[in-house]
């Protein structure tokens, strides 16, 4: 009976302790990363294709896919939010043609410094490619821009899942800032003759 008791005060005691030990830390929210607060680009065409051709591979060192805004779902908003058809023919074609971001284990530092400092242990690279086309739908208007954008951070050995998430965050968001900024001036520079202005 006194043996029993102990087993069962221990299994009591496990059944307090072990749920606080597994307890996952709470899951970050992010935001949308969206576009709407700038203008449109209104352009001479009746629709707006987008055509995702970069095919993101699911393994490492890829990590685009484990972000909680990937560079392509990025993309995919600001062509949403951003261009804007108003013509009666003619198609705007808008295609993702990389949107990859890449892991690289760092060297930790040798000797003492490697002992007693954190090193930075990945480096995140980050690459986006974007192609738009345009065919104004009379046989004589046509155009193309594209717009490349890079960005890389590295993060300190024994980050935490959410922290990392937020640095995954501000680089696409980064990203993003750039690729607005190049192709916004790209547009207004080579598809000019397309540019409607608003009433």
């Amino acid at each position: 009976m006194h043996r029993f008791n102990r087993r069962a005060a221990l299994a009591a005691m496990l059944g307090l302790v072990l749920p606080a030990c597994t307890t996952p830390s709470p899951t970050l929210r992010f935001p949308q990363i969206t576009f709407v607060h700038l203008p449109p680009l209104r352009l001479d065409a009746a629709s707006l294709e987008i055509v995702d051709a970069f095919k993101p591979s699911f393994a490492s060192p890829n990590v685009e896919h484990l972000m909680p805004v990937s560079p392509a779902a990025a993309a995919r908003r600001w062509a949403r939010d951003r261009i804007l058809p108003v013509g009666n023919a003619g198609r705007i074609v808008f295609t993702i043609e990389h949107a990859g971001v890449f892991e690289t284990q760092l060297e930790p530092a040798k000797g003492v410094r490697g002992v007693v400092t954190k090193d930075q242990s990945e480096r995140y690279d980050a690459a986006l490619k974007l192609r738009m086309s345009i065919d104004g739908g009379d046989g004589r208007r046509q155009g193309e821009v594209s717009a490349e954008a890079t960005r890389s951070r590295t993060v300190l050995e024994g980050l935490s899942l959410n922290k990392r998430e937020e640095m995954w965050f501000r680089l696409t968001e980064e990203l993003m800032g750039d690729i607005n900024a190049e192709l916004e001036s790209a547009i207004r520079q080579f598809l000019q003759p397309f540019l409607v202005p608003r009433p």
